[in-house]
């Protein structure tokens, strides 16, 4: 009897910590910055304020109509940038993976993406950029 309730106390245990770890690694997001786009090739900026604080990781977010983009770049506080390679089609209401940022807990002064929209008569493509503390 001994034996399966340590076995039960250690899957709790293990349970409870593996719980704990994804909440953890989930963090807390915040909308960084939010860019109605053209009907076009182009590129955009996404200003980002000081009072954010700082991210380890970012989320694009497209609503509206589809996008494809090209290219991302993250620009921080202390003037370094990070490249994103998002070569990606994103449909309606779709989402990005979650991009670590290099060096983790970064101020972000803005990001700037290059783009070019699908569908004409859908209407316009919306960029929302989330940041993770």
């Amino acid at each position: 009897m001994k034996p399966k309730k340590n076995l039960f106390i250690f899957l709790l245990a293990l349970s409870a910590f593996i719980s704990n770890s994804a909440i953890a690694q989930q963090g807390t997001w915040e909308r960084l910055g939010v860019r109605k786009v053209n009907h076009r090739v182009d590129h955009d900026e996404i200003l980002v304020t000081w009072t954010e604080g700082a991210f380890d990781a970012i989320k694009i977010v497209v609503s509206g109509a589809p996008l494809n983009m090209h290219k991302c770049v993250v620009h921080f506080a202390n003037g370094g940038d990070q490249e994103i390679l998002t070569r990606h089609n994103f449909a309606q209401g779709s989402d990005s993976r979650i991009v670590d940022l290099v060096g983790n807990n970064r101020i972000i002064n803005r990001i700037s993406f290059w783009y070019d929209t699908k569908g004409l008569l859908r209407g316009r493509a919306t960029v929302t950029v989330f940041g993770r503390h």
